[in-house]
């Protein structure tokens, strides 16, 4: 079998190789470049400990190494989408759009087309499934470790996409992935696990954005009493339900909604105001990943996230006339933001069907 390796330096693509050895398996090893590192050095994302120890691996396992330059690609598809989606007050997901776009995208139209199959390091599975038909159909599955299970930001992911992956390590905890790395000497065994969004590197979130969306002074007002709290540089800056930066006495607050046309903040008081929740989450792109396994979702019972962590929230589909699709989470859901995405399960949370916008 064909395989290239997408290998970032990380403990868990480092073991996804030695698994694929083990297996008898040699896969090709690329290192895709995808930090932005303008002239002017704004952004910065050293890559050479990754790629040091990503040629490492490709000497010690005797596999082919090769690194491919997506910074282009990444910024054209990516940065723009993240920039052009906090100006219109949308809450973008970077993450979700470099495994769709770029990971599974433009490296495959560069180099992944030659390959039978591509194996990654997150923390996910695929599961076969028997269609009516008697066709089988490959379905994006959760992963065993709850904690690391990646399935949300694979949840864009066509299926010509899901169907060439692989994902060796889907099957372990994240501490059987570091004994594992322990035991083989791996020199990523005890690297700290990667945070934050790529392309910045030490760049601070907030800089990146005043670099390209300025300042604009606007107000910040309490939702329920109409009273001006003080002011902000800029609604971009700000998310649904965050607390912090605000630079407000009596809190805790939390912002709770953006008028982007008039550059305003509204705020609750509180440590948990019910302004922060809400049970109706209406999706436009509402999509099967692989294939319909349900037909008729009017009513139709799912787990689902809106944002990564652990737990699933219960609701229900509902379809509407204007082709959107509300979900009526069972719990109230803190901090529902426009341009998340909702990533839709089966009610065992185990395979993923669907995903869609929050509009």
């Amino acid at each position: 079998m064909n395989i290239a390796a997408l290998v970032s330096g990380g403990v868990d693509s480092s073991v996804v190789v030695h698994l694929l050895k083990e297996q008898g398996l040699t896969p090709d090893i690329y290192y895709i470049r995808i930090g932005m590192e303008q002239e002017d050095g704004f952004i910065d994302c050293p890559a050479e400990e990754d790629i040091e120890i990503t040629q490492w691996l490709a000497h010690h396992y005797g596999c082919r190494f090769e690194e491919v330059n997506l910074h282009r690609e990444y910024w054209d598809l990516v940065v723009s989408y993240t920039i052009d989606s906090v100006r219109r007050g949308l809450t973008p997901n970077p993450d979700i759009m470099c495994n769709k776009l770029i990971k599974f995208g433009a490296f495959v139209d560069r180099r992944g087309h030659a390959y039978d199959r591509i194996a990654t390091g997150h923390y996910a599975q695929t599961a076969e499934l028997q269609m009516p038909t008697g066709q089988s159909v490959s379905f994006l599955a959760t992963a065993l470790d709850p904690v690391k299970d990646q399935t949300d930001f694979l949840s864009q992911l066509t299926y010509p996409q899901i169907a060439k992956l692989m994902f060796p390590i889907g099957h372990l905890m994240k501490s059987d992935v570091r004994a594992i790395a322990t035991e083989a000497h791996l020199p990523s065994a005890t690297r700290k696990d990667s945070q934050g969004i790529c392309f910045l590197g030490k760049i601070n979130y907030n800089d990146f954005l005043r670099r390209y969306l300025g300042e604009r002074e606007g107000k910040i007002v309490e939702l329920e009493t109409g009273r001006i709290l003080g002011t902000h540089r800029g609604f971009w800056f700000h998310t649904i339900g965050q607390r912090k930066g605000l630079g407000l006495s009596g809190g805790p607050w939390f912002v709770v909604k953006k008028d982007c046309d008039e550059n305003t903040l509204f705020v609750s008081q509180g440590y948990d105001p019910a302004t922060q929740y809400g049970t109706e989450i209406r999706l436009t792109n509402y999509h099967y990943l692989s294939a319909d396994i349900w037909g008729d979702i009017d009513g139709r019972p799912v787990k689902f996230k809106i944002r990564h962590t652990p737990e699933f929230a219960d609701g229900t589909l509902q379809p509407q006339p204007d082709g959107t699709v509300v979900i009526n989470s069972h719990t109230p859901i803190q901090g529902i933001a426009a341009g998340q995405y909702a990533t839709i399960y089966d009610t065992e949370a185990h395979l993923v069907v669907a995903s869609g916008t929050i509009c």
